[in-house]
């Protein structure tokens, strides 16, 4: 491979880039409606078969199908437009919860099972669904699997409503979490390279330079196909042909848990086999991945003392490893990490705060990293707009959420919109910066409608304007990366609402017609759905006024475990400080205590295997100049296997009968 140094220098000594270009253009548009057209009635497909988005298959694919096209019509793709048909073609089939993708209308092919669900019978709230969100079982709508009635009228004007607010809503919130992490705090965001270098080497492709970074791509596109075709494919193409799929290596990890239970009681022990982790551990920061690592030994260490003192007495023996950490979570992690993750946010107060103690030392330094001085041509927003925008679409979330629920405490809405959703998605933002983990606090929605006394199930489906959006300052930092205007995803988000909003009814109507939603037809949804629904009416059941008390969540929310985490945090982080070790070791840690450990060791492998030996053959800097550009390579590898997968899987939909 060719040296690092002997590229053409686009990024300056702080990893900014030195000029910033419009990336929205007509090949953009082009883009959009390409993915709506065609991408996302298959990510609906692949979503109620196997539970599965096509993310990576969506992304990369379109790009290497945009780049030949354009090499045969002799003209190439710039880095910014590559990264552009990246982030519309992640937005467009991004997942909507209960492993739906297919757009903001899938809510609603949901919503029609639920309320015919056996669980919201057994209940008693099938008939207490609200009429915005769908009509009454009995309806024609509902009878004639048909989204195109005056039935849907008001669920389906509600829903874009929604869709616009939620959209606005993370591009407001997170351009100014990406100010305050990025600009100003200065923090790495791991992953967000990944994307970077993947969209450069693949402009470099596009461009005929043959650089190390197409050349990385390339190796990582190879592991990823042949990999992918043993991982995905063997078991995709079997089960569109035969009965049961043959699986050749376990799927999402191997389960451990039963085979260890008599040494390691209340330990849920798995492993992933995937290729994915490794490539992660190569581009994560090595103490955040030995944090990792030493939380995850940590909670196998704990659980057997915590099993012995009686704290975590749910577990019993049999339980897998799924239902070993919700039980170890009711009794004792989910209040742990709630803690966790608000001295997350303590920590990240603190260092906004010396941060802006420095900022004056170079404030004069435009385009520098923690100046309050703006790139020249990154193409930013004035904060007063993005705060003024993202005030009022919360106060029309406030409003909205009482017109529906009017006897709802309107006070809870305006602390879900102005305190906790900021805090909940810097916190998200701050951890993803520096460890590349999201981080979620559970339970607080679900908590609050209990201990409201509220009565009533219309609750559970109104807009309230609790949201995590720290995912989005990682994208603005991709953005950034690349050397793409802000301006060009603003322009690109205007245009794929609209055309999200009309294929999303469009292939849902159509998919929906063709088979009841769930049926055999699509076996992850008859698989799957019912044991959702059943929790979903278990915890709307806790509201009816029925008498039905909710002890599994007033049992798992602990104030003084929720303290005891919280503490552990600050100090941990303080002691490594005072004595000048790693602090990133306390992030990784609070990435992992208490969760599955399947990705973690495999993490710490290739941690190890880059450190120890890759930097030694290649050098420190090339090596992790080459990371990223590899794990792209791969997730575009894996992506093509389950694209052709997906083929395989409509072909043979379409020729077999339909099971009715």
């Amino acid at each position: 491979m060719s040296s690092v140094k002997d590229e053409i220098q686009t990024y300056d000594a702080q990893d900014q880039p030195i000029e910033f270009q419009e990336g929205f253009n007509v090949k953009t548009v082009i883009g959009i409606f390409f993915l709506g057209l065609f991408m996302i009635p298959g990510s609906i497909y692949l979503n109620l078969i196997a539970g599965q988005s096509l993310g990576p298959a969506a992304e990369w694919t379109t790009i290497i199908l945009f780049i030949e096209v354009a090499r045969r019509s002799f003209t190439t793709l710039r880095r910014q437009e590559i990264y552009m048909l990246y982030y519309v073609a992640a937005s467009l089939t991004a997942g909507v919860g209960l492993a739906l993708s297919g757009g903001p209308f899938a809510q609603l092919i949901w919503v029609q099972y639920f309320l015919q669900s056996p669980g919201a019978k057994a209940f008693g709230i099938d008939d207490q669904i609200p009429s915005w969100i769908a009509p009454p079982a009995d309806s024609i709508a509902i009878i004639e699997r048909t989204l195109f009635h005056p039935d849907w009228l008001i669920p389906i004007l509600l829903i874009t409503v929604l869709h616009i607010f939620n959209r606005a809503s993370a591009f407001t919130l997170g351009y100014g979490l990406f100010r305050i992490t990025s600009d100003i705090e200065r923090l790495p965001f791991p992953l967000a390279a990944i994307q970077a270098e993947g969209a450069t080497a693949l402009a470099e492709s596009s461009a005929g330079k043959e650089s190390w970074r197409w050349r990385s791509f390339s190796i990582g596109a190879m592991m990823g196909l042949v990999f992918g075709a043993f991982y995905i494919g063997v078991p995709a193409i079997t089960g569109a042909l035969l009965s049961e799929p043959i699986t050749l290596i376990p799927i999402p990890f191997v389960d451990l848990t039963r085979n260890t239970e008599s040494i390691l009681p209340s330990v849920a022990v798995a492993i992933e086999l995937g290729l994915g982790p490794i490539l992660t551990g190569f581009v994560l920061p090595y103490w955040i991945v030995i944090g990792s690592a030493i939380g995850a030994i940590l909670t196998m260490i704990l659980n057997p003392i915590l099993y012995d003192f009686g704290i975590l007495h749910t577990w019993s023996p049999g339980m897998d490893t799924i239902q070993t950490t919700l039980v170890n979570d009711i009794d004792f992690w989910m209040s742990v990490r709630i803690g966790t993750a608000f001295s997350v946010a303590l920590l990240g107060g603190w260092s906004i705060w010396t941060s802006l103690r420095k900022r004056s030392k170079n404030a004069k330094t435009p385009g520098k990293r923690g100046s309050m001085k703006l790139p020249t041509g990154r193409g930013d927003f004035p904060l007063s707009v993005i705060f003024g925008a993202f005030v009022l679409l919360t106060v029309g979330y406030i409003v909205l959420s009482w017109r529906l629920v009017p006897g709802f405490p309107i006070l809870f809405f305006v602390l879900y919109g102005f305190i906790y959703t900021p805090l909940s998605s810097y916190a998200s933002a701050r951890l993803r910066a520096i460890t590349g983990a999201d981080l979620q606090f559970p339970l607080i929605k679900e908590a609050t409608f209990i201990l409201s006394g509220y009565k009533g199930i219309d609750i559970w489906f109104a807009p309230i304007p609790i949201f995590n959006y720290g995912g989005q300052a990682q994208a603005f930092r991709e953005i950034e990366l690349t050397g793409t205007r802000f301006s060009s995803v603003l322009k690109a988000e205007l245009l794929m609402i609209p055309v999200l909003l009309f294929c999303s009814l469009l292939f849902w109507h159509f998919i929906w017609g063709l088979a009841p939603i769930p049926s055999q037809a699509y076996p992850y949804a008859q698989k799957f759905w019912q044991q959702q629904a059943t929790m979903q009416a278990l915890w709307y059941s806790s509201t009816t006024g029925a008498g039905f008390e909710n002890s599994y969540l007033l049992e798992a929310l602990k104030v003084p475990y929720m303290v005891s985490g919280a503490v552990f945090g600050v100090a941990a982080y303080a002691i490594l400080a005072v004595f000048n070790m790693p602090v990133m070791l306390i992030f990784g840690m609070i990435a992992s205590v208490g969760t599955v450990p399947h990705a973690f060791f495999p993490q710490l492998f290739g941690a190890l295997l880059g450190r120890y030996y890759m930097e030694k053959k290649f050098g420190r800097q090339k090596w992790h100049r080459y990371t990223p550009v590899l794990a792209a390579g791969y997730a575009c590898g894996t992506g093509l296997v389950g694209m052709a997968t997906v083929a395989v899987a409509l072909i043979s939909k379409t020729v077999s009968p339909l099971v009715y």
